[in-house]
């Protein structure tokens, strides 16, 4: 049995707000970051089955000031698409040690930083394109995968709704709607796999204020603060979590 002492509580208290301020504020992209920081204190299984309650939460807070905003066509392909996507990260969990995890876990970490920071440099590009039902089942299916095994959905969603010039308050709206349905999808199989426990719901009580805190926050934000400065501190936070959970996967 985990025991939640006050190095955890003081680790998971402002991860739990980055992840509320990230997805109500940010586009949900690097909200992940929350479960990789958990990660590095608890078990991979035990993050994600922490996380994935007040990510829930987060999303229902997130919902109403976005209400309506969304590109509908997107959130429906996408959704549907992320079925098998869920389905197939029940599998692989169920297939793999908590090593493996971490070094998943890892690795997207620094995907994720890389391919941002090439899209930045200009070395990965998104032209423009029309909405396209069948690449949305397609981004839905990674999205889904990615979203189970790390709850770091986030990457394949942007490409998509980026590519189309979906503008920032439309773009936010429909990734709220978007990670809502996935991670309701992800909700029953994370029972079955014995990923929530009593412990994780006694500490989801106690950390759901700070959820909720940190949506408020998101939602000024959104307005105040540049994308620029956001992610920036957001990728170094990535990197140094990426690069601890390989050591510790390997190790």
């Amino acid at each position: 049995m985990m025991t939640f002492d006050l190095t955890f509580f003081m680790i998971a208290i402002p991860a739990v707000m980055f992840a509320g301020l990230s997805k109500a504020g940010f586009g949900s992209g690097a909200s992940f970051a929350a479960a990789a920081v958990l990660a590095l204190v608890v078990p991979p299984g035990l993050a994600l089955g922490i996380m994935l309650p007040l990510l829930m939460l987060i999303d229902v807070a997130s919902l109403r000031p976005y209400w309506g905003k969304w590109h509908s066509a997107s959130v429906c392909g996408i959704v549907v698409g992320a079925v098998p996507g869920v389905a197939l990260g029940a599998v692989i969990y169920a297939l793999v040690d908590a090593d493996a995890f971490r070094l998943l876990i890892g690795l997207i970490c620094i995907a994720f930083v890389g391919w941002q920071w090439g899209r930045a440099r200009g070395f990965i590009r998104v032209g423009h394109f029309a909405f396209s039902r069948p690449w949305a089942w397609v981004t839905g299916m990674a999205a889904g995968f990615t979203s189970f095994v790390s709850h770091a959905g986030g990457p394949p969603v942007a490409v998509f709704l980026l590519g189309q010039g979906i503008p920032k308050t439309t773009y936010q709206a429909t990734t709220v709607v978007i990670f809502w349905a996935i991670n309701l999808m992800k909700f029953v199989p994370y029972i079955f796999l014995g990923i929530f426990t009593t412990q994780t719901l006694i500490v989801d009580l106690l950390l759901a204020p700070f959820a909720v805190a940190g949506v408020w926050l998101g939602v000024r934000a959104h307005h105040l603060v540049s994308d620029r400065v956001f992610f920036g501190l957001t990728y170094i936070l990535l990197l140094l979590t990426g690069f601890r959970l390989l050591w510790v996967a390997f190790s």
